[in-house]
């Protein structure tokens, strides 16, 4: 299967640069998996398309302002990422593993200067990345970066310095029911529920729940192979709670349909179910890697974004719909004027 096969044209300017005036006003494709039917709605009308007793799997992690501004001993700058914590290595110091930026002529035992008064000692490369240790004054410098830090949006959404945007961000690039700290990326599908939306599909009759995946910066990565099966993803880590796990297999048992919100929560379900079974309760990583002829065994439906050409949220699309309909269904949104990738508009995929 060639990475092409999951290209399409997109206008640049139909990438969403900003959210919504409201969260739940954003629009809504709905793409029937029997059928290849498309029906067109506003987001706070999913639940005219959902039915007692379905249940949503929502992602409830949250984006750590991870992005520090450093510069190196000679003053030029280096963008930290940083991706998540490792194992401490003194008293006083947070070790994480990050990404950087601007990194020409970084080694080993380099000390940089970060915003907040952090002093960053690069400890090891590690594959694309580094083991670096946080220093700050305070029993947690890891807190003292994160005060300091920003979160990083993705690379095509464009802020200069000082963009009055970057205050809508820190409230509108979260979704409203994240809890747990640890990703660097948005569980974007989950961007459009309100509380309001969410009691109203409760009062509905439809179930929810929730899982923890802490999406790492690999989502943003592009397939690199020709052959996608070649292609790795990234480890993620995640945590399913036992309850969820409760509430997928009455819903199963009762005959509703398991809709992932996100493909964050597909993969985690999908990742944690035992052949033909109910997912199981726990934490562990993932980098399981979905893409067409994979055979879901948990997720019936999905609440998606519209994602890139060629990228692996888009082939896990595929792999649930069929890549004819999707790739159908995509480009009916381009020619509709949808909004695509972070900000942009949704999508769901479900069987009647």
């Amino acid at each position: 299967m060639n990475v092409a096969e999951f290209d399409y044209e997109l206008p640049p300017d139909r990438i969403a640069q900003q959210p919504a005036a409201e969260r739940d006003a954003s629009r809504l494709l709905v793409l029937d998996r029997d059928t290849g039917a498309l029906t067109h709605r506003v987001f706070r009308e999913i639940g005219e398309e959902l039915r007692p007793p379905d249940l949503l799997v929502l992602n409830d992690t949250k984006v750590l302002a991870a992005r520090l501004a450093a510069r190196k001993p000679t003053g030029g700058r280096v963008e930290i990422l940083l991706v998540e914590p490792a194992p401490q290595e003194s008293p006083g110091t947070a070790v994480w593993t990050a990404l950087l930026s601007g990194s020409r002529a970084l080694r080993p035992g380099m000390i940089l200067a970060a915003d907040g008064g952090i002093d960053v000692e690069l400890l090891a490369r590690e594959g694309d990345g580094w083991r670096l240790a946080l220093r700050a004054d305070g029993p947690d410098p890891a807190a003292v970066a994160m005060a300091a830090g920003v979160l990083p949006l993705p690379p095509y959404i464009t802020r200069s310095e000082g963009d009055p945007r970057g205050a809508l961000d820190q409230e509108r690039y979260q979704t409203v029911y994240a809890r747990a700290p640890g990703a660097v990326a948005a569980p974007t599908a989950g961007l459009h529920f309100t509380p309001a939306l969410l009691d109203a599909l409760r009062t509905r009759g439809i179930g929810v729940a929730t899982l923890t995946l802490h999406i790492g910066p690999g989502t943003f990565l592009p397939v690199r192979t020709e052959d996608v099966a070649s292609h790795t993803l990234h480890e993620e880590s995640y945590d399913l709670p036992r309850s969820t796990v409760e509430a997928v297999r009455q819903t199963r048992a009762s005959g509703g349909r398991i809709v992932a919100v996100g493909t964050s929560v597909a993969r985690t379900l999908e990742a944690s179910a035992a052949q033909g079974g109910d997912p199981a309760a726990g934490r562990g990583r993932t980098s399981l890697f979905i893409y067409p002829g994979y055979r879901f065994r948990v997720v019936d439906a999905l609440v998606t974004n519209f994602h890139l050409p060629r990228s692996t949220l888009l082939m896990l699309v595929c792999a649930l719909a069929g890549t004819a309909p999707t790739l159908a269904a995509y480009r009916d949104a381009v020619a509709g004027g949808y909004r695509f990738y972070s900000y942009g508009d949704a999508m769901l995929v479900r069987r009647t």
